[in-house]
This record gives C-alpha cells, sequence and structure tokens, in this order.
C-alpha cells in the first residue's frame, strides 16, 4: 500500500505545489500531512529523519525520503517518480 508524507506548514506556496504534483499523479488519497507549526513533536520527526533539513515540504514516499519540492519534480522530470509511487 502507498504511503506519502508531506512534513508542511500553514504557508507554504512549495508545499501547495508538490502536494498538487502529488494529486495530478493520483495518489491524493495515500497522502498524509504532518503540519509541522502545530506540532512539535512532527518538526523532530521530520529532523530526525530528513537528516537535518528544515525546510518544507519534506516528502517521503514508502519510508523514502524523497527531499523538497523541486526533488519531486526533478525525479518527475527524470521519469522516476511514477515507478515509486506504483510500487
Amino acid at each position: 500500500m502507498l504511503k506519502v508524507e508531506v512534513y508542511s506548514k500553514n504557508i507554504c506556496p512549495y508545499c501547495v505545489k508538490a502536494k498538487q504534483l502529488l494529486k495530478l499523479k493520483g495518489v491524493e488519497d495515500s497522502i498524509v500531512e504532518y503540519n509541522i507549526e502545530s506540532n512539535q513533536e512532527k518538526l523532530k520527526e521530520m529532523l530526525t529523519r530528513s537528516g537535518g533539513r528544515k525546510t518544507v515540504p519534506q516528502i517521503f514516499i514508502n519510508d523514502v525520503h524523497i527531499g523538497g519540492c523541486d526533488d519531486l519534480y526533478a525525479m518527475d522530470t527524470a521519469g522516476k517518480l511514477d515507478g515509486l509511487l506504483k510500487q
């Protein structure tokens, strides 16, 4: 079962852009979003899982760290995103 996790903040155009791409890919129902502004435990979790990256979004697909919005789009451009979303 596909699991897409997005760590985000309230006002974040990159978070919106990343979620738009994921929705275009048809995985909207698999997205679990964690707002790190309102949940300090999720912030700590994000920092640990991402190797200390503090920017949002931080995206994980089936527990694999993808990175941020630019990383997600780069993976799509390289033709690697669809395969990962179908695992």
